[in-house]
């Protein structure tokens, strides 16, 4: 189970004003429609062989949902239970005009010793991660309202720099501070001479590390803070009982240089994890009138979010 099917997360997301519904091991939550009374579905990375079709249709009726949008299911492109997955969507839905969540990723088996894990890397991120250490940067986790307004201020200055979308610092805060008392968020700083310089909040979830958020100052950054953040972030989730880390989002194509996800996608690959795409994404309609309406109207307003960014 992915950790945004889980249902600590959905404890978040209903705490945070957007409803979350359990259907068995299926997680949605509903958003209002505009201008009508009725609301739209969303369920990111589920497993499609959970889900009880019959069980979903009578509860998303129930809540009004003129349809649930299946965003990057949790299988994997090219293997059989992609193929499995994807042809029971198929026969119960349309295909999504779009994705949200990332299409593509790293994923990084961390079962092995620390040692094998290493050799693993490219060799100039050990280097990187042994040139960080004799140039004094420390990796600290978070404790204090200090720490976590560090990151959020390297969130919002990479956010700038990028030109993407964050969510506000309440939400972050609540996200750290509910599943940090479950043991289940951390945040890791780089600093240098006692400067931020990188920031990473990550999740440890039934034996898989997340990487969701991470950030970084303009500055130091000949210092490489971001290879020994990761290589701290690996140990954390080696201690955290985890096996695999899942870095949360990678280009479709690594080799593509014209992709502004190249140069993160091939920092990631560096550590030695394996290139995986998934499956498309599935909308089961429930209203076809109104979802497609719903589609030519958002589709709209992605098109004028995309020109003001």
């Amino acid at each position: 189970m992915h950790i945004v099917q889980s249902p600590e997360w959905g404890q978040f997301k209903t705490k945070m004003g957007t409803v979350s519904i359990r259907v068995g091991d299926v997680q949605y939550t509903k958003h209002k429609v505009p201008f009508s009374n009725n609301f739209y579905a969303y369920c990111p990375k589920v497993d499609p062989k959970v889900i009880n079709w019959e069980d979903l249709k009578e509860s998303l009726q129930k809540h009004d949902c003129i349809a649930i949008n299946f965003d990057v299911p949790n299988s994997i492109k090219g293997t059989d239970e992609g193929e499995d997955a994807e042809t029971l969507l198929k026969t119960k839905c349309k295909k999504s005009p779009k994705d949200t969540f990332a299409k593509s990723n790293v994923i990084l088996d961390i079962s092995k010793d620390e040692e094998e894990i290493l050799k693993g890397m490219h060799k100039k991120h050990r280097y990187n991660i042994r040139y960080a250490e004799k140039q004094g940067v420390v990796i600290e986790e978070a404790k204090t309202e200090q720490d976590f307004n560090d990151f959020y201020s390297l969130l919002e200055e990479t956010a700038q720099r990028q030109k993407y979308y964050i969510h506000s610092k309440t939400y972050y805060k609540n996200i750290w501070e509910m599943f940090k008392d479950q043991g289940i968020s951390h945040i890791l700083i780089a600093r240098h001479e006692g400067v931020p310089l990188v920031a990473w909040m990550l999740f440890t979830y039934k034996g898989t590390l997340y990487y969701p958020y991470g950030a970084s100052s303009n500055t130091g950054r000949n210092l490489m803070g971001s290879n020994l953040i990761a290589w701290e972030a690996i140990k954390l989730g080696k201690e955290n009982g985890c096996n695999t880390f899942d870095m949360w989002g990678a280009a479709i194509d690594p080799d593509n240089k014209e992709d502004p996800y190249h140069g993160f996608t091939n920092f990631k690959l560096k550590f030695g994890g394996e290139h995986v795409t998934y499956i498309d994404s599935y909308d089961y309609v429930v209203n076809e009138a109104l979802y497609t309406l719903f589609n030519t109207a958002n589709n709209l307003r992605w098109k004028i979010l995309n020109f003001i960014r």
